[in-house]
């Protein structure tokens, strides 16, 4: 039988795994696992394993998987770049913001997801807020204005990532790439093969459709939100 001294000693902070596991290597190997199977692969056991711990070191840090994707959702938001040109005109700074937020997203297979469903205000995404609502004030927008557009731009990167061309949320990430092309060119051609008399725009463009060019979709995606704004602003009749 265990005698209290002796389980203090087995679970107390001289345990051989706790002191060298940090928040921010767990949040990082953890994130890296999210990337290469999916986030709602990750567990705390899975984690625990590859780090070579125990998954009561893991709840040292996160008490449970969810208050860990939390974790991750901060860190992402972290990673955003909100140190804009403050001489450049609103649009350009408000298109960088988008920008570093799509290029952060792309980055991480799992970020949408994560930012998505964990959607906890954290320092990074409470910066993020407050730079455009600022932008967004000093160009004439009311509060209510300003709110949307803020919302409006977040939901519309996430949605640039989550509907890249190639994009299947069905099937990734289990598919390799050959994997993937061969299923997008199988979507194509059925697609290319729907009758002309009843679907010719659809033929014509099968291939941009369903495949698309990459750096298009987010450059006039981007170009699509930020031209909208700017209409606003310029209209004067909100």
């Amino acid at each position: 039988m265990y005698s209290c001294q002796a389980m203090a000693a087995k679970t107390g902070p001289e345990a051989p795994d706790r002191p060298r596991l940090s928040k921010s290597a767990v949040v990082s190997r953890a994130l890296e696992m999210a990337d290469r199977d999916g986030a709602d692969a990750l567990t705390i056991r899975k984690l625990a394993a590859e780090l070579g711990v125990t998954p009561m070191a893991l709840y040292w840090h996160f008490r449970s998987k969810d208050e860990l994707l939390t974790g991750l959702s901060d860190h992402i938001w972290g990673e955003v770049d909100l140190d804009v040109d403050p001489s450049a005109p609103w649009p350009g700074q408000l298109r960088a913001i988008m920008k570093s937020l799509v290029g952060v997203l792309r980055a991480h297979p799992s970020g949408a997801q994560l930012v998505l469903s964990h959607k906890k205000e954290s320092p990074g995404s409470m910066r993020a807020a407050e730079i455009a609502l600022g932008l967004l004030r000093e160009a004439g927008f009311t509060p209510e204005e300003a709110s949307e557009i803020t919302r409006g731009g977040m939901w519309t990167a996430i949605t640039l990532v989550m509907s890249e061309p190639g994009f299947e949320p069905e099937v990734q990430p289990g598919l390799d790439d050959a994997e993937r092309a061969e299923l997008l060119r199988r979507k194509q051609i059925q697609i290319a093969m729907l009758p002309a008399d009843k679907f010719p725009h659809l033929v014509e463009c099968a291939g941009p459709f369903v495949t698309g060019d990459a750096e298009f979709h987010y450059r006039f995606g981007i170009d699509l939100f930020i031209a909208g704004v700017e209409a606003l602003a310029r209209s004067g009749g909100r």
